[in-house]
């Protein structure tokens, strides 16, 4: 994700600001790249798997906003573009240590017609060949050869219908039989997803005026796909030595912290055709899109360096960005001296000004320096012979000491980086161990220690908050706070540790600028008198904020491809009126289909489903927002035609989607409105 708000975000209202050119939206987050979406990364995750300790899931998507009724020239991955993961995995050296290497080849297996399916034959069938190096790209060894992309999700006609489409069971088995093993042992899958990355980019963009979802958030991604390359790998593999995570010597063990980044290049010359027939290429190749941490090129990197910035060797050239980090423009918004008071939509949010009565954190003011080489920092990671030329390197950059590692380095298992449980009142004592996720390579990367257990997602405390959310449970509960011993907390497996599908990104970055990884190791917020507890009203404040959209539009995956199967675009094979029958929509096993009438309705709508087998039914009906609102659980059905109702006096009046669930399978959706 690279995700919602950009360089300029607020410029518009607030005249003391420099009146610059605004830049896309949400996955288009550069000018040029903007007009190149099949070479646009969107989002990147990593994280360990929830169905295996000894496997990471890298994630990597690509193309921007696709809708699934995008027909006829459906979306896929382009040609003539080297899509590539990158892992550094040693402190030792920096550069890439492995690289996975997709490229793509389409082919039009019928041009006598428009459609993009058709007698089972496809336009664009896509292919791949991926290729992995293991020693920063000198070489490369060929994985899969023969590498099979699913067809975009067009209908069932196109899917199912065993006359005029591929006369699949369902889309979900393609997607099945395109998961290959590579010779190398990691499953890969590639080809059109939900997109699961979720915010309110109507809010972001309407000058910073994120909204609850009682005051009307709402996702801009919702049901729009993308296309991911997803690939679950040993941890051994990854290691730098090959270890397995059962030889670690603990959770947050260094020697299991990788760096991930993922890139789209081109040739540097295309030469069209002057026939209609295919561009030429030629010439070195050219990285023209490029994403680590969410949100760093959108909502860090000012507008006039976007291009540069995906250009850029992370390796090489992100020092030059380093100031963005150390005060970073979105902490203007969150600091009543600068441009805080115009910015209703982040009020509760504000920087620390005076933490611990002495500490001022705002933008150019000295943060931590004041204590810049006193013996309070000695062996501490503020330490000169340590990493403090880093992370304290003048008296005007304050953010130096958080954000700065968080997007640029890593954070140490190192005093004052631990919790501030333990600490007796002293934020550079030792504390409670929380993150290790540290590689001190100056670049932007996601990071990802693949020591720490995964947080099952059926436990109670899993959280879309990540390490925040851990950080709260190590400060807050009992089960955590009573000792600064290394223990695990749930979702320390969280962003900015990796990133997880469910993490909210969004929330979690805004809670940092505005200081909350600053609170969890002691240095409070403005309104901690020094003694009692510090879980004040400012700190709840933050706490408490969220930016409206706080998860995806659908449902995960548990194991491999772990993404869910990308929206349909269009959900019938013949039009289904809103009190019709559904005999005629010729459904075939395991398939199932539902209607519902009358549409729109005052109080109570009905459902007509039709079953091809017999199967356990639940009809599942959510909110714009993705809320489950109401669930009605009809039990085993044999196959057939079958009705149920729903009582929905308690509705509030709008839109909301039923989706027809057999055997804990999602099938099609309906659209209901309840009028006045």
């Amino acid at each position: 994700m690279k995700n919602f708000i950009n360089k300029l975000l607020l410029a518009s209202a607030i005249s003391l600001l420099p009146q610059l050119q605004a830049n896309a939206s949400s996955h288009r987050e550069a000018p040029l790249i903007s007009n190149d979406p099949l070479a646009d990364n969107t989002d990147l995750y990593a994280f360990k798997s929830p169905c295996d300790s000894e496997k990471i899931v890298l994630i990597a998507n690509y193309i921007p906003f696709e809708h699934p009724a995008g027909g006829p020239n459906w979306y896929t991955f382009g040609e003539n573009i080297r899509y590539e993961v990158h892992i550094d995995n040693n402190t030792a050296t920096s550069g890439d240590d492995i690289i996975y290497r997709f490229t793509f080849q389409r082919v039009n297996e019928d041009t006598t017609t428009f459609f993009n399916i058709r007698l089972g034959k496809q336009n664009l069938k896509t292919t791949y060949v991926c290729e992995r190096s293991t020693n920063g790209g000198t070489s490369f060894t060929t994985i899969v050869s023969a590498g099979v992309v699913p067809p975009p999700n067009i209908g069932p006609r196109s899917i199912q219908n065993s006359t005029v489409g591929l006369g699949a069971t369902s889309y979900d088995d393609l997607i099945t039989a395109a998961v290959a093993t590579a010779s190398t042992g990691e499953k890969i899958f590639c080809g059109p997803m939900d997109d699961p990355f979720f915010v309110d980019l109507g809010g972001a963009f309407d000058v910073g005026g994120f909204r609850t979802a009682a005051n009307g958030a709402r996702d801009g991604l919702a049901k729009f796909n993308c296309h991911s390359i997803v690939i679950e790998v040993p941890v051994s593999t990854l290691q730098k030595t090959g270890k397995t995570v059962a030889q670690r010597a603990n959770i947050l063990d260094g020697d299991y912290v990788i760096g991930v980044w993922a890139s789209a290049s081109r040739p540097q010359i295309t030469t069209l055709s002057t026939t209609g027939g295919n561009p030429t290429t030629s010439g070195s190749w050219v990285q023209v899109s490029r994403l680590g941490m969410p949100l760093t090129n959108e909502a860090v990197i000012p507008i006039g360096s976007k291009d540069a910035w995906n250009r850029a060797n992370p390796y090489t050239g992100d020092g030059a960005f380093v100031p963005n980090f150390r005060n970073p423009e979105l902490a203007l918004y969150m600091d009543n001296s600068q441009f805080g008071g115009a910015v209703p939509g982040l009020s509760a949010l504000r920087v620390q000004t005076a933490s611990l009565g002495a500490y001022d954190f705002r933008n150019g003011k000295p943060g931590l320096w004041p204590l810049k080489g006193s013996g309070a920092v000695a062996g501490t990671a503020l330490d000169d012979a340590v990493f403090g030329t880093i992370l304290l390197p003048n008296n005007a950059s304050p953010r130096a000491v958080d954000i700065l590692p968080i997007f640029y380095t890593g954070v140490p298992n190192l005093r004052p980086y631990q919790l501030a449980t333990g600490k007796a009142g002293n934020p550079l004592a030792a504390g409670k161990p929380f993150i290790n996720n540290f590689l001190p390579t100056l670049c932007d990367m996601l990071r990802l220690n693949m020591a720490v257990p995964a947080t099952p997602r059926t436990d109670p405390n899993f959280s879309s908050l990540g390490i925040i959310q851990a950080a709260v449970l190590g400060l807050t509960d009992p089960a955590y706070n009573t000792s600064a011993a290394l223990q695990f907390i749930p979702n320390m497996d969280g962003f900015p540790n990796g990133r997880r599908l469910e993490d909210d990104v969004t929330t979690i970055e805004l809670q940092a600028v505005s200081g909350v990884a600053l609170a969890a190791i002691g240095l409070w917020y403005d309104d901690y008198p020094g003694t009692g507890s510090p879980v004040t009203p400012n700190l709840l404040s933050v706490l408490g904020f969220n930016a409206g959209v706080t998860k995806n539009d659908t449902t995960f995956r548990q194991c491999m491809p772990y993404l869910q199967t990308p929206w349909r675009g269009f959900n019938g094979n013949g039009y289904v009126g809103p009190t019709t029958g559904i005999a005629q929509l010729g459904i075939s096993s395991p398939e199932a289909a539902m209607v519902a009438f009358p549409n729109p309705f005052k109080t109570t709508v009905s459902f007509k489903y039709k079953l091809a087998a017999q199967g356990n039914v639940t009809i599942q009906v959510t909110d714009i927002t993705g809320r489950v609102v109401k669930v009605i659980a009809v039990g085993n059905k044999q196959s057939g035609e079958h009705t149920a109702q729903l009582n929905a006096d308690a509705l509030a009046k709008g839109n909301y989607i039923a989706q027809l669930v057999v055997n804990d399978k999602k099938m099609n959706t309906a659209k209901i409105v309840k009028a006045e």
